[in-house]
């Protein structure tokens, strides 16, 4: 996901490693992209030898220099590649710790299978206020222009949340119709 997400911010225009990295990092991209952000030099560095991306200029920053790197026309091919695999790949993905915890649920005691749904709840919950926060700094960011497959993408992760938000609250409720 990493070389999708540089790939295509290069694509937009060419930038420091340093600006890639601010702009993954402004848009939350590790926690919807599943992007180490440390990860982006090794990237660029990774795909300027294998010819995707290439270093057009340095420029100098006080004492510091950094290289402004575009993306090459093979870049382009290949970021074609990558979108595509990416939206051919299943993003079907099941809480699968919690299923398996609550398939044994009955080897805890009443309270402390509350005591960890509850802890589920709080953390999305939490989960939730980040993407919020996230979302209102990007769509500041954005002048209030985000584009509609963006939007598109916000919505559905707030729903995926708020689903998940919903199953533990009936889990919670079928633990009181049981004690």
């Amino acid at each position: 996901m990493t070389r999708l997400l540089v790939l295509g911010m290069l694509n937009v225009q060419p930038m420091s490693g340093y600006d890639v990295q601010q702009g993954l990092q402004m848009t939350d991209a590790e926690r919807w992209g599943g992007v180490l952000i440390g990860s982006i030099y090794h990237a660029l560095k990774k795909m300027e030898l294998e010819g995707y991306v290439a270093v057009t200029s340095i420029e100098q920053t006080g004492h510091r220099q950094k290289a402004i790197y575009t993306i090459t026309e093979s870049g382009k091919q290949y970021l074609q590649e990558l979108i595509s695999e990416a939206l051919k790949a299943s993003s079907v993905l099941y809480p699968s710790k919690m299923y398996s915890g609550l398939s044994f649920y009955e080897k805890l005691s009443p309270e402390e299978c509350r005591r960890a749904l509850e802890q589920q709840r709080s953390t999305l919950q939490d989960e939730y206020d980040a993407v919020k926060q996230g979302f209102e700094a990007k769509d500041a960011a954005m002048q209030h222009n985000i584009p509609p497959m963006v939007m598109l993408i916000m919505d559905n992760m707030f729903a995926i949340i708020r689903q998940q938000q919903d199953f533990v609250e009936k889990a919670l409720a079928l633990l009181d119709t049981q004690e």
